[in-house]
């Protein structure tokens, strides 16, 4: 998916940035297109599954589970910097 960005963030190395915010499973994505989280949840760790969910949410603009936490964590967490991938 040459068109999509992946980021690794370690939420111990992160830990200022992430808030509140509580994760608990593994792996769990924040997806974001331009600075609106379209998803943020946990997901099956196979790549067949984030692949469909990233088809799904490029398929549907409506798509997603967007909330304002969301999108300030992807706020905090990009002006805390993170390691792209």
């Amino acid at each position: 998916m040459p068109e999509v960005q992946f980021s690794w963030v370690d939420v111990e190395d992160q830990a200022g940035a992430m808030g509140d915010l509580d994760i608990e499973t593994f792996p769990t994505l924040l997806i974001a297109q331009g600075d609106r989280a379209r998803f943020l949840g946990p997901v099956p760790p196979t790549a067949q599954a984030i692949a469909r969910l990233l088809e799904s949410l490029n398929s549907d603009p409506r798509a997603g589970n967007s909330s304002d936490d969301a999108d300030a964590l992807l706020d905090r967490l990009r002006k805390a910097g993170t390691e792209r991938v």
